[in-house]
């Protein structure tokens, strides 16, 4: 299944949640959810009821469209929660939570999961003071995230810096605005990444 190049709120609309897709936007009052449009399609108005595995399905689409995943990287990431200690749904979101895509729109360089990945890409991005353009990595407590020194690199991270300080960043993220990097305290616990989802049905659903 290829990457998706439709229209991103009309996955919010699908779904019923925002999935914070589209940046600034999705804190407006235009956004869709706030103003309580109806999901896309023909039919659309009337929201189906669902059985135990659409509501699993659901939740795993949810979780898998916010953070910007492909179902075959999705599943990995189940995979390997499934084979580390603790709890496998918390060990999947602190996974999915330590990506460096992630990391970099939680920071507050980019306004969303997708502008993150784009700005990892394009090697805008140090850890640890070496260039890493992978979107997947997987950083760790203690890492320092750090945007690119050139004009462009900060040019393009204040932009969304100041966005990032007035909603608060997380408790786990020791930012530094002047110098625009931060630094990773410890892996966050279930409580400090925000309920998005309830994970529980995700394993039910790969457990089949």
């Amino acid at each position: 299944m290829g990457r998706y190049i439709g229209p991103a709120c009309k996955r919010c609309r699908r779904l019923g949640v925002k999935l914070f897709l589209k940046g600034d936007r999705c804190y407006m009052a235009k956004c869709p959810i706030e103003q309580g449009h109806s999901i896309p399609g023909m039919h659309g108005g009337r929201r189906p009821r669902l059985k135990d595995y659409g509501l699993q399905l659901q939740e795993k689409q949810r979780l898998r469209n916010m953070y910007g995943m492909q179902e075959g990287q999705f599943r990995l990431f189940f995979q390997r929660a499934l084979r580390s200690r603790g709890v496998t749904g918390e060990v999947l979101l602190q996974a999915l939570e330590m990506r460096l895509d992630n990391l970099v729109y939680r920071i507050g360089f980019a306004p969303s999961r997708r502008s993150a990945r784009q700005f990892v890409r394009h090697g805008h991005i140090r850890v640890n003071g070496q260039k890493v353009n992978i979107p997947s990595y997987k950083c760790k407590p203690g890492d320092v995230i750090q945007a690119r020194e050139a004009k462009r690199s900060r040019d393009y991270a204040k932009a969304h810096l100041d966005a990032a300080e007035s909603r608060g960043w997380p408790v786990w993220l020791n930012v530094d605005k002047a110098e625009h990097k931060a630094e990773i305290l410890h892996v966050p616990s279930r409580e400090e990444i925000a309920p998005i989802v309830n994970e529980q049905l995700i394993v039910e659903l790969y457990s089949k």
